[in-house]
C-alpha cells in the first residue's frame, strides 16, 4: 500500500514555507504571511517539471493561492459597473471624496455608489481617462430594457430601437 494511506490526519505533511524538502505538507492559507510565503515558494518552484515532487508541490500551492485570492481579493462581475468602481476604489485606496472630480459632486457619488443613479457617458469618460477603468466595464449589461429613470443595476439606461415604436 502506498505510504500515507493508513496515516492519521495529523501525519499529513504541512507546507512549511521556506522549508525545502520533497515531502509535501499541506495546510490552508489563513493569513497574509501564509499567502506571501506560498507565493515565494511558488516563485522558487516555478521551473519545476510536472510529475516531480517539486512540480506536485507547486501545483498544490497554486491551488491554495487561487482559493485564498478568490476569498480575499474577489473580482467583481463585469456586468456590475458599481462593483467595478468599488473594486478600483479599494485596490487603489480611493475614497468617495476622490471620485468627486469624476462623478460631479459628493451627492452624485453617493447616488451612484448606492445604485440610485446610473453612470452618464461623461462620467464613464472621466473615470476611463482619469483612473484608467475600461469603459466597457462601466457600461454594464448590454441589451437590457430599463424603463425606470434610475435602473436598479446602476448601469446606463439602454433601450432597444424596437422600444421606440410604442
Amino acid at each position: 500500500m502506498p505510504p500515507g494511506l493508513n496515516s492519521p490526519p495529523e501525519a499529513c505533511i504541512l507546507v512549511e514555507y521556506g522549508v525545502r524538502n520533497t515531502d509535501m505538507e499541506i495546510k490552508p492559507i489563513h493569513r497574509e504571511s501564509d499567502y506571501q510565503g506560498a507565493l515565494k515558494e511558488i516563485d522558487r518552484l516555478i521551473e519545476s517539471q510536472p510529475g516531480t515532487p517539486e512540480g506536485d508541490r507547486m501545483d498544490v500551492l497554486v491551488t491554495l493561492v487561487v482559493a485564498y485570492e478568490a476569498r480575499h481579493f474577489p473580482i467583481p462581475e463585469p456586468d456590475d459597473p458599481v462593483g467595478v468602481l468599488e473594486y478600483y476604489m479599494e485596490s487603489r485606496g480611493l475614497s468617495r471624496v476622490d471620485l468627486i472630480p469624476y462623478l460631479g459632486s459628493k451627492e452624485r457619488v453617493s447616488e451612484v455608489l448606492n445604485r440610485k443613479r446610473g453612470f452618464s457617458l461623461a462620467m464613464i469618460r472621466r473615470l476611463h481617462d482619469g483612473l484608467g477603468i475600461p469603459a466597457d466595464l462601466l457600461v454594464g449589461r448590454q441589451g437590457w430594457n430599463y424603463t425606470t429613470k434610475y435602473p436598479p443595476h446602476a448601469g446606463l439606461t439602454i433601450r432597444d430601437k424596437s422600444d421606440s415604436a410604442e
